[in-house]
């Protein structure tokens, strides 16, 4: 296993290009989503199976990563992930109907699930603490920047191209990845990855799986009550023998014990509920903006990009902002600081001016990028570099269910606010639903007012 030592750029900029396509790819559809019914010749509303598909096909296989890793070597799997993704994309480019762009989405998702946790793997396990907050400040560009660009850039391909174009632009970076993977990344492995725990294995697919399917159906256009009450109750069933099984086994896929270090509880526990409230907001804020404000798509989309110009803007103060304060304050600060822009985005009016409401969703898109942040740099500042790949694991479990569940969250508060709430008029709905994600956010604002104001200062090399 190699040593930790300083910052490998090139190797953070490949895990960092491969996570922003996998996130992308997770959401991007969507808007295309009428152009490629009215090609196969179905409902649009059937598209969000291949939506499904992919985010299922992540939530299931993740846990999986580190042991694959630590069995067959990084560079290995992390290659075999990005063939299998670029592979999938053509093949999702080329689908001349639903079923095969299902099947091949789901290979897709097996790829980006291999793809992601094991290069975020291969990043802490070289990197030195001192020098892990600027690693970690480029796997997290990708996160909040793909949610933001992927309806713009969905919308525009599909409607200017050819929805399909969504899918082609994936093989070139692909193959690009491919060489310089082959040159960056180390083949890291554990000396005895030990047998798969398959009963945990067994109960965690299973239990995710259930989630999913549960609360996609409560977020769907048409909510499926009966499948989300079935999903979710199989879903606590499984998931909570998972967690017995996982505390008593051995040699656990994933070592749930990990979450007795404050700082990386935090993060995967409050962190999950920040990343799936700001996750949500770019979903709601073009629908808000067509439907409660009547603006075209291409108007909802242009403006929504003041999120992404915010998140870029404040990136290089973020490490700074840490250092000098903590990253405890830092946090507590970008919380109550989202929790208002919440509230301010739903206090907007249709003649609201331009400026105001750019400043307001940029400000929005500064404090998600330091909430991101700060809970990212936390998260693996006090794990042992022998619990790296357990942590990791686990970690990259709950970030991509609490990303995915939270538009799924987002659609369920916009139907709440259709039945309850003070708020009249088309609008009435998504500013509910603003102000209750907001008060989702008193959450991980608790857990973190329970973190020491020293958490972190070792990977921040505050004094």
């Amino acid at each position: 296993m190699n040593e930790a030592t300083g910052l490998n750029r090139g190797l953070a900029l490949l895990i960092a290009g491969a996570f922003f396509m996998e996130i992308l790819d997770g959401t991007i559809i969507a808007p295309a989503a009428p152009h490629i019914a009215a090609e196969f010749g179905v409902g649009p509303v059937d598209i969000n199976i291949a939506i499904t598909a992919y985010v299922l096909t992540l939530g299931v296989l993740i846990p999986i990563s580190g042991w694959l890793a630590d069995r067959f070597g990084a560079r290995r799997v992390f290659m075999t992930a990005l063939v299998m993704f670029t592979v999938a994309s053509a093949g999702c480019a080329l689908a001349q109907n639903l079923p095969v762009l299902t099947a091949t989405r789901v290979l897709q998702g097996a790829g980006g699930a291999m793809m992601v946790p094991v290069g975020r793997l291969v990043v802490l396990r070289t990197t030195a603490k001192p020098d892990l907050v600027r690693a970690i400040a480029y796997l997290t560009w990708p996160a909040l920047a793909a949610p933001v660009v992927a309806p713009v850039l969905g919308g525009v391909l599909s409607e200017y191209a050819s929805w399909r174009w969504i899918f082609v632009i994936n093989v070139p970076l692909g193959l690009a990845a491919l060489l310089f993977a082959r040159r960056l990344v180390p083949d890291l492995r554990a000396g005895d990855a030990g047998r798969l725990d398959r009963r945990g294995f067994a109960l965690t697919a299973l239990g995710v799986a259930a989630l999913v399917v549960g609360m996609e159906s409560l977020g769907a256009g048409d909510p499926r009550w009966a499948v989300a009450g079935i999903g979710l109750a199989v879903a606590a069933v499984l998931l909570g023998a998972a967690v017995r099984h996982l505390l008593q086994a051995p040699r656990p896929l994933v070592d749930l014990r990990t979450l007795r270090i404050p700082t990386y509880r935090v993060s995967a526990l409050g962190g999950s509920i920040f990343r799936g409230v700001i996750t949500a907001v770019p979903f709601l804020l073009p629908l808000f903006f067509q439907l409660g404000f009547g603006w075209s798509a291409a108007q909802a989309g242009a403006v929504v990009i003041a999120l992404f110009v915010g998140n870029v803007g404040i990136k290089p103060l973020t490490t700074p902002l840490m250092r000098t304060f903590g990253i405890r304050t830092v946090m507590l600060g970008a919380i109550a600081a989202s929790a208002a822009c919440l509230v301010a985005v739903a206090s907007l009016q249709s003649t609201t001016p331009l400026p105001l409401l750019l400043a307001v969703l940029a400000l929005s898109g500064v404090f998600r990028s330091i909430g991101f942040t700060a809970y990212n740099s936390v998260a693996f500042a006090d794990v042992e570099p022998g619990r790296m790949t357990h942590a990791n694991t686990l970690f990259s479990t709950l970030q991509e269910l609490g990303a995915g569940l939270g538009v799924a969250v987002g659609a369920l508060l916009v139907r709440v606010g259709q039945t309850v709430g003070p708020f009249h008029g088309a609008a009435g709905p998504y500013r509910m639903a603003f102000v209750l994600l907001a008060v989702l956010l008193v959450a991980p604002a608790v857990e973190g007012l329970l973190l020491s104001q020293t958490s972190g200062d070792a990977v921040t090399g505050r004094t």
